[in-house]
């Protein structure tokens, strides 16, 4: 079954400039395909789950890493006769961004999002990575003197931690543990670079020399989602960033492949349940 964002798909919102959810359960929940404002990274612990992240499928293994960077549609399969236990942070890019100064926090959402999502580190980062979850977990329920300060530089640490690793090229996973199609992974990379233009399933299927139908199958196949219903989602994700940063709604929409603006609006407004205007207020 296709699956067609709406603004209840877009599941949660931060309040803040980080949060972190330590969870455990046993729930039989069917997740659809959903993006966030923010970044997030997943911290697995235990469970039966694989994730399903812009047509790649990962198969997770006990302290294995996910980077999702705001926007990329996701979702996990989870067995739920297994106990899934994993630590979930949320990050604000305005976060990032005001402590970028010297180093670019983005660089571990950037440098997973062009190859792959995940991160297996070896046992001795491993170990290190956990205690400094522990410890951020700990600062979070702090109330005491310095505690935001504190746990602020505990995440930091963590973030700077895992991105030396994925620089290093450390973290090597198992190709098995990976399920992906390289033709359908540099359409998605070609759709995402060229959201302005024409993206015509005719066109797509002449550039990366498939038929209509092999084209249509395997996208749907690997990402859950029509090209039509992919090309549209991504489209108003990057029109709302646009017009969050300040660029006007009509010129957001040129800018992202709309060429009628009444029917971008339409689509805004059953996407986020407001328009560009209301929106923003």
């Amino acid at each position: 079954m296709e699956t067609d964002l709406s603004v209840d798909a877009k599941r949660g919102y931060l309040k803040g400039d980080f949060a972190l959810f330590h969870l455990s359960d046993m729930k039989n929940i069917q997740f659809e395909y959903h993006y966030h404002d923010f970044n997030k990274i997943i911290v697995f612990i235990s469970g039966n789950v694989t994730y399903l992240i812009e047509g790649n499928a990962y198969r997770l293994r006990p302290w294995d890493i996910l980077f999702v960077s705001s926007s990329e549609l996701h979702k996990p399969v989870i067995d739920p006769s297994v106990i899934y236990e994993r630590i979930v942070i949320w990050v604000d890019p305005g976060f990032l961004s005001s402590h970028s100064r010297d180093c670019d926090l983005f660089t571990c959402f950037d440098l997973t999002s062009a190859k792959n999502n995940l991160l297996r580190l070896d046992g001795k980062t491993m170990g290190y990575a956990r205690v400094l979850c522990s410890r951020l977990e700990e600062a979070c329920k702090s109330m005491e003197f310095g505690s935001v300060l504190l746990k602020n530089a505990i995440l930091l640490q963590l973030m700077i931690v895992l991105t030396r690793e994925l620089i290093k090229g450390g973290g090597s996973c198992d190709i098995k543990d990976i399920s992906t199609d390289i033709y359908i992974r540099n359409i998605l990379d070609y759709i995402n670079a060229n959201l302005q233009e024409d993206l015509t399933i005719d066109l797509l299927a002449a550039r990366f020399y498939m038929s209509r139908y092999h084209l249509m199958h395997k996208f749907k196949q690997f990402t859950g989602y029509s090209v039509h219903s992919y090309i549209r989602q991504k489209r108003l994700i990057k029109a709302d960033t646009l017009i969050k940063s300040g660029v006007p709604a009509m010129q957001a929409s040129e800018q992202c492949g709309f060429n009628d603006y009444s029917n971008f609006v339409r689509a805004y407004k059953k996407l986020f349940g407001a328009s560009p205007r209301n929106r923003l207020k």
